[in-house]
């Protein structure tokens, strides 16, 4: 059994702790279901050739960001990234998935989530927890939204480097991973146990 001092996991959360992808329920919540809808009518197309893998997830996600936030002061979204993690977000946890979570930290292991969430939807919840977290973040010019991320989507080979620029993973006997999609490949990769679509019963 490995020591808790030398033991991490990562989780990763949309699918994985969660029963759906928050990022469009936060979408809905922050717009309300007419502009939301119409909004998807228009990306439709785009989602489908992401699906596809004809166009990457960071320029849907782009897109989609710049169509509905775009010119918003930093503290609007902020402020709606809170209250949509204190209304919407316990409600959707997978409750395998949170009892996981907690005997993690109940055996002295740390644990973070990797999420390719945006950490304005995401942190204050992490937070609330006390869960650290490495996420995909918003690009702002004068605090107001540019309709970009700021750097790369947190996804894919991307979750991997934000993981080792935070840790030094040779700290670490044991490594855990929870990840649900393709884009947790490379994290799941890097664990001696790794759990690919769990906390579903």
């Amino acid at each position: 059994m490995s020591k808790p001092g030398n033991t991490i996991a990562f989780f990763d959360f949309d699918g994985t702790l969660t029963q759906t992808d928050t990022m469009f329920v936060f979408f809905k919540y922050a717009k309300g279901p007419l502009i939301y809808y119409g909004a998807f009518l228009l990306l439709s197309p785009l989602f489908v050739l992401f699906k596809l893998k004809i166009v990457p997830g960071q320029f849907a996600k782009e897109a989609a960001m710049w169509l509905l936030f775009s010119g918003m002061k930093r503290s609007e979204i902020e402020q709606i990234g809170k209250r949509f993690c204190a209304e919407k977000i316990d409600p959707i946890i997978r409750p395998e998935g949170l009892k996981r979570l907690n005997w993690h930290r109940e055996q002295g292991h740390l644990v973070y989530i990797v999420s390719a969430s945006v950490e304005e939807w995401l942190k204050p919840w992490a937070e609330s927890n006390g869960i650290p977290l490495i996420c995909t973040s918003l690009l702002y010019k004068n605090d107001i939204f540019t309709g970009k991320l700021n750097g790369l989507n947190c996804n894919g080979p991307e979750k991997v480097r934000r993981i080792k620029k935070e840790i030094n993973l040779s700290d670490f006997e044991t490594i855990y991973a929870y990840g649900d999609t393709s884009g947790d490949r490379e994290m799941l990769a890097i664990a001696t146990h790794a759990e690919f679509k769990p906390f579903r019963s």
